[in-house]
């Protein structure tokens, strides 16, 4: 199982490009069931999570082709992958297929849609709280699917097709929005979505959708008008920029000083935590099609923090947030409202000598001056980040065990961080 060993201690300077969205490629892909014909999807993240979900389209009868190299690529870069759905042969979502990615299970809303039936297994993914499927299930019923929970399966039929229904969903919720979506453009009739999810991914999958043939008003505001279509056609779309890789990367450069520009992203992605590093004393400086951080001498002021959903400060950054507030000249309150047992990374940081108090739902960091490397164990996705940014600044070795959890949302991480100048090595095995 790999390792990654960081010496700490050395400021970023340099250019990191920004990879596309994960959390946007994954629901985009799985759009590609809604249509026979081609959809082509540029600036695809190179992670472990779209090789799994290549597999997971693949069962289904999906023709996956990643574009071969072009002149001017690097490694870096997105791939270019075209999905055809000409002939889906299985309905089915096994177990072994989904527990190893939750947003998987967002494949039964296009194929209940177009094939009238669906039987996936319930989901897996990172052990962060419950994260319930009830909104979704519930999404579907509206629109008319018939949903039966079998020995762990969910047995979802619609077989005169899905019809148009308001949604009203008594919470903001990214997969519920997703899967509203995904059912409601091939639904007969007019379908409203209230209180819809405002994130960018999943505006994203709806200028898709559109791309596609979709009729959906409303988007990027928290109630969607979608007006059903017999047929989807293909369509080319790039995937949207990674505003969680750009925001761990701006926390890993005010955390150990430095200059570096986020290549490839927009601030209006990720304001609210752009002002909260502003807060804290780092300088965020828009700049072509970019973001400059820079944090040249000076301490890391305090700053409080409450995770929302969007436009709010994202949950996805906050272990990332914490760990720069581990040295903070002062005390700091994180919050989290979306998530429960999302701390996991508390304990880890402790190891580091970070003082954190746990209270509820609310995490009370008090800054220490100085981190000292430390063995450590990534426990989630975003958890495993946080102990790389609290170990660029850690004085001596740390070894960071378990990092696969990276590999799922970070595309060359160690790659972007050596080119910046930090001691970073993978260790295979």
């Amino acid at each position: 199982m790999d390792r990654i060993k960081i010496i700490g201690g050395e400021k970023l300077y340099g250019t990191i490009p920004i990879a596309g969205a994960k959390n946007a490629a994954l629901p985009l892909m799985i759009a590609s069931l809604l249509t026979p014909e081609t959809l082509i999807l540029e600036n695809v993240p190179r992670l472990s999570d779209v090789r799994m979900l290549k597999r997971i389209l693949g069962n289904h009868g999906v023709d996956v082709m990643v574009a071969g190299k072009r002149p001017g690529e690097s490694a870096e870069d997105g791939e270019v992958v075209r999905l055809q759905a000409a002939h889906i042969v299985d309905t089915v979502s096994p177990y072994e297929l989904v527990s190893q990615m939750r947003a998987s299970f967002w494949v039964l809303a296009p194929l209940v849609a177009r094939m009238r039936e669906a039987k996936v297994s319930l989901p897996g993914g990172c052990a962060i709280g419950t994260r319930p499927v009830d909104l979704l299930l519930m999404a579907m019923e509206k629109l008319g699917c018939k949903i039966e929970i079998d020995s762990g399966y969910v047995l979802a039929s619609a077989p005169d097709g899905l019809k148009g229904a308001e949604i009203d969903f008594p919470k903001v919720t990214v997969g519920g929005t997703h899967t509203a979506l995904m059912g409601a453009v091939l639904a007969r009739g007019k379908t409203v979505i209230k209180n819809a999810a405002c994130e960018p991914e999943v505006t994203d999958l709806a200028h898709c959708l559109v791309k596609m043939g979709a009729k959906i008003s409303g988007i990027g505001t928290p109630t969607l008008e979608i007006i059903g279509v017999e047929h989807l056609h293909g369509a080319t779309h790039r995937v949207l920029p990674d505003r969680i890789e750009a925001g761990t990367y701006a926390c890993a450069v005010a955390m150990t000083g430095g200059d570096v520009l986020l290549d490839g992203v927009t601030p209006d992605l990720l304001q609210s935590a752009l002002d909260k590093l502003k807060a804290s004393g780092t300088e965020v400086i828009p700049e072509g099609n970019g973001i400059r951080i820079r944090r040249e001498g000076g301490k890391i002021l305090p700053v409080n923090i409450t995770t929302e959903v969007f436009p709010g400060f994202p949950t996805d950054l906050q272990a990332q947030f914490m760990a720069l507030m581990t040295r903070a000249d002062g005390v700091s309150t994180i919050i989290e409202t979306i998530f429960e047992n999302r701390f996991m990374h508390v304990s880890e940081l402790a190891r580091f000598g970070a003082k954190i108090r746990l209270d509820g739902d609310a995490a009370i960091i008090e800054g220490r001056e100085t981190l000292k490397g430390a063995p450590v164990m990534a426990t989630d996705l975003r958890a495993s980040v946080s102990l790389v940014i609290a170990a660029l600044a850690a004085e001596g070795e740390t070894m960071i065990n378990r990092v696969y959890h990276l590999d799922r949302g970070f595309e060359g991480l160690e790659t972007k961080l050596q080119r910046c100048g930090a001691k970073v090595e993978r260790i295979r095995g």
